[in-house]
């Protein structure tokens, strides 16, 4: 699960990335509300926590610009604004949750696992499926022409992305971003290795090839498609 924090003041940041970190999340933290909005809509996240009073743009702008942008992931606002104007005020927004500081980690941690559990059950119960490939990531089971396919852990993960946002090719960066939670490095080719074992695992002996290799930018799953 990845999670964005927009929050400027620097010991309340770190806090909570490094909880949210020891708690088994992938966090991306950013102090400026300019710089939170553009990654907001530039990557896939599972929920996003929210300061109000941001420099650049402040919470409630963030807030309109995903939600504006048709982004459905949950937004959790954790702010020290405690009327009872601001509370509704981020609801009617689109907020999903608003906590006030200070907090107790332990019941943010709780908000946030609701958040997501609540965010993601209907995402999650569906079947990807491309031609007749089938992942269900509910039972964490891959078939295809009915035959049941074993994947390791993270190739699940890189077919599960690539079936999600399938015919977009999706660019090395971003796989390694949000499959392995590192920075893209061109002197690696763990990417190319998965890809490749992927690909024997779900396409060969099978009709038609599903994953594609696009020359100079990335991957995509796509019927009907060449390499």
């Amino acid at each position: 699960m990845k999670i964005l924090v927009v929050e400027d003041e620097p010991k309340t940041g770190d806090y909570l990335k490094q909880g949210l970190v020891e708690a088994g999340f992938v966090v991306d933290l950013l102090r400026d509300g300019r710089d939170g909005l553009h990654q907001a809509l530039a990557e896939l996240y599972d929920l996003v926590i929210l300061d109000v009073m941001l420099p650049g743009l402040d919470g409630w702008r963030i807030l309109q610009g995903i939600r504006e942008a048709g982004k459905e992931m949950p937004v959790l606002f954790l702010t020290a604004r405690d009327d009872i104007e601001d509370r509704v005020r981020g609801l009617e927004l689109g907020a999903d949750d608003y906590l006030v500081k200070p907090f107790a980690f332990s019941e943010l941690l709780a908000r946030v696992r609701t958040l997501l559990r609540r965010g993601n059950r209907s995402k999650e119960a569906e079947t990807l499926r491309a031609a007749d490939l089938e992942l269900d990531p509910l039972r964490r089971r891959v078939t295809r022409s009915g035959k049941r396919i074993d994947l390791t852990a993270k190739e699940f993960a890189l077919l599960e992305l690539l079936l999600r946002r399938q015919g977009e090719v999706l660019p090395r960066s971003l796989i390694a971003s949000q499959v392995w939670d590192m920075n893209f490095d061109s002197d690696t080719n763990v990417i190319e290795v998965a890809v490749r074992r992927l690909r024997a695992k779900v396409d060969d002996g099978f009709e038609p090839k599903l994953v594609r290799t696009v020359r100079g930018m990335g991957y995509v799953i796509e019927v009907g498609g060449a390499d």
